[in-house]
């Protein structure tokens, strides 16, 4: 169980909003300088290019609190909208809580949780290893779980963007420099927001943007682009949480 439980956030339009960008190097640039035609065409296909790709490895974090923070650390295949994860709540740097967690666009599932299966078991599902419950989108409070996994999901496009939309926009070249020793170009987008992008492939790197309901701020990382398969729980070793509201309530779910 959650010794401190990440806040619940209002996943709004604006929160989810996901205008990704992109760019590419040049020599003498100023903090501020507007993307060129060049780098626009790579905004414009930025999206697009991860859902090209397939997947990507990911690293999530959300500092909440004085003291807390959310690491979420897996794969997500960015084709087919579905995801794995090891989330970690630390306190003061101690892990006080580990779980896995799967989803997709319209659902989440939560396990490994100590204690879970054998209070599923208690309650009459045996073989049960996991609870799934709808993810929460639209007006209304949402879990910060579930705003962060429709992140994820949304840094993916069927269909490039116009570069037009980039040259005329307010967006802006920041700087040169490396994340997770990999060179990058880092844009300034709308709102605050900010991605660093692969100087060499043109992939997205990272992401980086304050969630508008309590301040937090959030960081995506993402790393060795290409194909993922993700296998959802089956419903053999699946409970719906609706079925023992006390057992997901009692873990937090």
């Amino acid at each position: 169980m959650l010794a401190r439980r990440p806040p619940r956030v209002r996943a709004s339009a604006v929160a989810l909003s996901l205008l990704v960008l992109a760019g590419c190097s040049a020599s003498e640039r100023t903090a501020g300088d507007v993307v060129t035609e060049e780098e626009a065409g790579i905004l414009a296909d930025l999206l697009h290019r991860n859902h090209e790709e397939g997947g990507a490895d990911f690293v999530v974090t959300v500092p909440f609190g004085d003291d807390a923070l959310l690491t979420l650390t897996g794969e997500v295949d960015f084709q087919g909208a579905e995801g794995r994860a090891e989330a970690v709540t630390t306190v003061d740097g101690e892990e006080r809580d580990v779980r896995t967690m799967f989803f997709d666009r319209d659902e989440v599932w939560f396990g490994d949780v100590p204690g879970l299966a054998e209070a599923l078991a208690a309650a009459g599902q045996q073989e049960a290893a996991y609870l799934r419950r709808p993810l929460v989108a639209g007006p209304g409070d949402a879990e910060l779980l579930d705003v962060l996994v429709q992140v994820l999901v949304n840094l993916s496009a069927p269909t490039a963007d116009d570069p037009a939309a980039f040259v005329a926009g307010p967006y802006r070249w920041q700087a040169s420099q490396a994340v997770d020793g990999r060179p990058t170009q880092l844009y300034r987008l709308r709102e605050g927001r900010t991605v660093a992008v692969a100087s060499g492939d043109g992939t997205l790197v990272q992401y980086r943007a304050t969630l508008p309901q309590g301040d937090l701020d959030l960081t995506v990382t993402l790393g060795e682009h290409g194909p993922r398969e993700v296998t959802l729980p089956s419903d053999e070793e699946t409970v719906a949480a609706s079925d023992h509201p006390d057992v997901a309530a009692a873990f937090g779910i």
